[in-house]
């Protein structure tokens, strides 16, 4: 069915708002287009297409320009993009040993960014919301005037009941039941929607639209660091649960003889392709920290037999868990991100003879396992489209509320 097609017991302003919405999904998702490609992209009329790109501008969240001539007959239709500092908003991350905020604008463009430690001793959540806070005022002073602020978006490592921000469990930070979207709602300004989720689905989030997996509907990705999580997008969209829960790959049980999880089970996939594990088997003590996981992966450069066994290890259960995943999913694309994209050239080698021998070969030859692309940042990129998610389904109510905020600032 064509997005502009009239359907029987909608109202006007319901196919407005869904019309205006698939435009701005277009240009936010894909960059600037031009009004024929829109055409062509949207199934809508050109007269459609002028009017709802018209009220874009108008409304200070697009900007036209002349299309570049290629000598082929005809005026070329004006390019049509969106204006990044028209809309922005903040987001918010929660690793195990940072937090980080950053201004981004529409389009992912990233206007601000800050990155801070995270003591182990100032983890607990009175500690981390009120750090929170004062990043965001910090990066807060870098949107411009005349931006419209649409809210908040945070990503946090753990397991994260989407509709409060209630997290139920963040093992790596000590946390059991926190109520961290009610108590960012008392201290962040100014007052906003807050949108939080788990780390491991907004870092597939980010891949998906602005990284590795662009043109890809069907991927999974997995996120390493002390602990393992999991984003699993299915035909275009997340995989979340009924409550947001869904991702918990790290705690996966595959091995039935093996050591306790912090999460209270044993044998949990992150038991043995988490840092910890990697540490323990490359000889270096397991609370050591990154900077040891650093050395690791030195000596394996260096050729360290040790070091290049503990890696082959670990990809030997990589492969194990992920097998599992792939069976089920039928992905096209999975994705190694966090300190799992690092460590993708010493664990290659046995995840994928380990893939080889689990995975159906009718899917086999059809998935391909990579490296993420957007680095550390990629959860807080992913929470900043969680973010601008409430503008882009309903534009119409966010023109409104420009209009308002551009007639205050000239008043």
């Amino acid at each position: 069915m064509r997005i502009g097609a009239v359907i029987s017991g909608q109202q006007s302003e319901t196919i407005h708002r869904a019309n205006l919405s698939a435009i701005m999904r277009t240009l936010h998702e894909h960059g600037p287009r031009s009004r024929s490609e829109l055409v062509s992209v949207t199934g809508l009329t050109r007269s459609t297409i002028r009017a709802l790109v018209g009220e874009l501008v108008v409304g200070g969240f697009a900007n036209e320009r002349p299309a570049t001539l290629d000598g082929t007959p005809g005026r070329p239709s004006p390019v049509v993009a969106l204006n990044p500092t028209g809309a922005v908003v903040i987001a918010l991350e929660i690793a195990v040993d940072s937090l980080a905020a950053a201004v981004v604008g529409l389009g992912g463009e990233v206007v601000s960014h800050i990155r801070e430690a995270l003591p182990a001793e100032r983890t607990g959540l009175d500690d981390v919301v009120a750090a929170l806070a004062a990043l965001a005022a910090r990066v807060a002073r870098a949107i411009p005037a005349e931006s419209q602020f649409i809210g908040y978006g945070v990503a946090v490592v753990g397991v994260v009941r989407r509709s409060d921000g209630m997290v139920s469990m963040a093992p790596n930070l000590g946390w059991r039941d926190e109520p961290l979207g009610v108590r960012l709602a008392q201290v962040l300004e100014p007052r906003r929607p807050i949108a939080i989720a788990n780390e491991s689905d907004l870092a597939a989030l980010a891949e998906l639209r602005r990284g590795a997996g662009i043109g890809y509907d069907d991927v999974i990705l997995i996120w390493g660091s002390v602990g393992v999580g999991g984003g699993i997008i299915v035909d275009g969209q997340a995989l979340t649960g009924a409550d947001g829960y869904s991702g918990e790959v790290g705690h996966i049980p595959v091995d039935p003889e093996g050591l306790p999880c912090r999460c209270g089970s044993s044998g949990c996939w992150e038991t043995v392709v988490g840092s910890g594990a990697l540490l323990r088997r490359a000889g270096h003590r397991t609370d050591a920290g990154e900077g040891s996981v650093d050395e690791v992966h030195r000596d394996a450069e260096r050729g360290d037999p040790r070091a290049l066994a503990a890696f082959a290890e670990t990809g030997r259960w990589l492969g194990i868990g992920l097998a599992g995943l792939i069976n089920v999913l039928d992905p096209r694309l999975v994705l190694l991100g966090g300190r799992l994209a690092s460590s993708f050239p010493f664990v290659q080698s046995s995840l994928e003879a380990e893939l080889d021998r689990r995975v159906q070969r009718a899917i086999r030859h059809l998935v391909r396992v990579t490296p993420a692309t957007l680095g550390q940042d990629a959860p807080l990129l992913g929470a900043a489209e969680l973010a601008l998610e409430s503008l882009i389904d309903d534009p119409v109510a966010w023109l409104r509320d420009r209009a308002a905020t551009l007639e205050a600032i000239s008043a």
